[in-house]
């Protein structure tokens, strides 16, 4: 029996046309961002490459979000402003910082003279490296809407990789 070409055609658009579609998702929900700085180590290192899973926390208001999962957001300095994006960058430059509390957590003893639980609406984010990292340490909570992703693969520079 003789396949028909036209269903052969009608096959392959149909192909073609589904892994755009996964393509569009996939690149809508998903970020890659390199790391600069040290402020993560040992976890993170200069210059490792970082998949992020994009959140909507408006929307869920951050229940997928756990203490000790590392997540990106705009660098945002202790003004309060926000490093706008280099020319032809889309996004601005991003922090990597990992979740040390989340809203009505006991504040973490990292933030010396605060007390009470973290506020509504707001994560405590630390780096790994305290004595290089600009953090919620030096600027308070981070509201969570700022929050971009959170990491879910970590490309080495050696080659190696991790969650």
């Amino acid at each position: 029996m003789a396949a028909r070409p036209g269903a052969a055609v009608a096959l392959g658009a149909a192909v073609a046309a589904g892994l755009a579609a996964g393509a569009w998702a996939a690149r809508r929900g998903l970020l890659y961002t390199t790391v600069t700085g040290a402020s993560m180590l040992p976890t993170l290192r200069e210059g490792d490459r970082l998949l992020v899973r994009r959140v909507d926390t408006r929307r869920d208001g951050g229940r997928r979000l756990r203490v000790g999962q590392i997540v990106v957001c705009p660098v945002q300095l202790p003004d309060g402003a926000t490093l706008l994006p280099a020319p032809g960058d889309v996004l601005p430059q991003l922090w990597v910082k990992r979740i040390a509390a989340l809203p009505g957590d006991p504040m973490p003893a990292a933030m010396a003279g605060r007390a009470g639980p973290v506020p509504n609406g707001t994560v405590i984010l630390l780096g790994d490296n305290p004595g290089q990292s600009v953090d919620s340490r030096t600027i308070g909570p981070i509201p969570l809407e700022r929050l971009v992703g959170r990491v879910v693969y970590r490309f080495g520079r050696d080659g190696t990789g991790s969650v």
